[in-house]
């Protein structure tokens, strides 16, 4: 027997159905089961459950099984929309709005109901799509670094895809070519495409029904990242991603896609071999990882991460910093004390002076790695930092460790060496007193408000994406 009201609502239209097709009406329906016109009414309206032995009797005087009059499928077309507006109306989402509820007569137009359910699919679609701004994505993105964080920042399922795809290219050592990520696709049934209109909000656009992978023109700066684009368009298909519901899975889903890409670029029996290698030389270094594979510096950092724990035994820390000292990327499973804000985020948070990671900004000799041993509260730790500059300004690479582990990497001869008391604020956050004492109410800076803290991010069916963009870009391409 239905409970739910929208079963009860399906259960009424079925026996309305039915009874239209006997040619019935109500009373006629009534009499035939022993109840009053008004009670059927009531059931095939949805406001009355009836007892098992009624429904035994209607479905006898309707000629139908009692399975039948139960199903949970609409009858027909219109049934269909009048329990989706059922459901709809009763939806607390429709109630909060103070609004009456439309009675669904027989004499209503189609066009009119087809009028109301898109207003309801709206309302939904509005009320369920992420708010996307700046403090849900930060939100989403500390408990998913949390959890990466309990993992060791591991993902052996999407190693071994990842080994698995790469083998089937043709792949045998060193740098992974553009053309054996062409094969990859192409098995996949995708080809590449590269083209110069790719949407503004987009790193690359998957045309589903062409098979086709739309990417920015290989002569574009930094030409390199395109491999790893493409193979993170691939990552959608292998993992089996669907639309994602909220910020948390896009987040998700885009952190396994980077991973499957980075997997693939530096393979894990390759990487770790090579990185083994390198600790019983005791000649670790983010540098040389770099080189033997063909990717960025950040990406050797990112790719260290995933294997310093689970293979070297060896617990580390990551940042990316901007040229001002606010963190925009961090991980740690080596205890270092990451600032973060009253919500646990680190994004945006400015990391200590002393760190290398800001330090290395000053240094002269830019063009190798800056190493330095930090005396923080919580212990010491030696890092490797490498500083570089992107449209956006300056940014800083670090790659750090406790000290017992200094010793497999190389840069640990360095003699530079700091002290943080951070989070302590007399660290480098307040002015020392003097100063302060000497300027207090005697400045008045005229602060620059950056208007990505204000705005939401471009809401779409994903988050930061244009829609309309999108799908004209691929209405143009289809054709070609």
């Amino acid at each position: 027997m239905p409970t739910r009201a929208s079963d009860l609502v399906t259960l009424g239209l079925r026996i309305r159905h039915f009874r239209g097709e006997r040619g019935l009406t109500l009373d006629q329906l009534g009499d035939r089961v022993g109840l009053a016109g008004s009670q059927l009414s009531l059931i095939e309206n949805g406001r009355r459950e009836p007892k098992l032995s009624t429904l035994q009797d209607v479905a006898t005087a309707l000629a139908v099984p009692i399975t039948e009059l139960l199903s949970g499928e609409a009858p027909n077309t219109r049934a269909a929309l009048e329990i989706e507006l059922a459901r709809a109306q009763k939806n607390p989402l429709y109630g909060a709005l103070g609004l009456p509820t439309v009675k669904v007569t027989k004499g209503m137009p189609l066009a009119a109901l087809e009028s109301l359910l898109g207003l309801h699919r709206e309302l939904a679609r509005l009320a369920s799509e992420a708010i996307a701004t700046p403090e849900e994505a930060r939100r989403a993105n500390t408990e998913l670094r949390e959890q990466m964080r309990e993992q060791d920042n591991y993902m052996p399922d999407i190693e071994q895809l990842a080994e698995d795809q790469v083998r089937a290219s043709g792949h045998l050592s060193g740098a992974l070519t553009h053309r054996e990520v062409s094969v990859m696709a192409e098995q996949l049934g995708f080809n590449l495409i590269y083209v110069n209109d790719l949407p503004g909000s987009t790193r690359s656009v998957t045309d589903l029904v062409n098979h086709r992978i739309y990417l920015p023109p290989a002569s574009i700066p930094g030409g390199h990242g395109l491999r790893s684009m493409a193979l993170q368009a691939m990552g959608h298909r292998l993992l089996g991603h669907e639309r994602p519901d909220s910020y948390a899975e896009f987040l998700w889903q885009r952190l396994q896609i980077n991973y499957f890409a980075a997997a693939c670029l530096m393979p894990r029996n390759a990487s770790v071999a090579f990185l083994a290698n390198a600790k019983r030389e005791r000649e670790l270094s983010v540098e040389d990882f770099r080189d033997a594979f063909g990717v960025t510096h950040e990406a050797a950092a990112l790719r260290l991460t995933n294997l310093a724990t689970s293979h070297l035994e060896m617990p580390l820390h990551f940042l990316r910093v901007n040229g001002d000292g606010a963190l925009q990327k961090g991980y740690e499973n080596d205890g270092l004390p990451l600032p973060v804000d009253v919500t646990g985020s680190i994004e945006g948070q400015y990391v200590c002076k002393q760190w290398s990671a800001r330090s290395a900004f000053t240094h002269t000799n830019r063009t190798t790695e800056f190493y330095q041993y930090t005396d923080t509260p919580v212990g010491t730790f030696w890092s490797a930092t490498q500083t570089g500059a992107a449209d956006g300004g300056e940014f800083s690479i670090s790659v750090g460790v406790p000290f017992a582990q200094a010793k497999w990497f190389r840069g640990r001869e360095t003699a530079q060496r700091a002290v943080s008391r951070c989070p302590d604020e007399s660290c480098c956050r307040r002015p020392a007193s003097e100063v302060s004492s000497r300027w207090a109410g005697k400045a008045w800076p005229s602060a620059r408000l950056h208007a990505h803290v204000l705005s939401p991010l471009p809401s779409g069916t994903f988050p930061g994406v244009d829609d309309t963009e999108v799908y004209e870009f691929l209405e143009a391409h289809a054709a070609e």
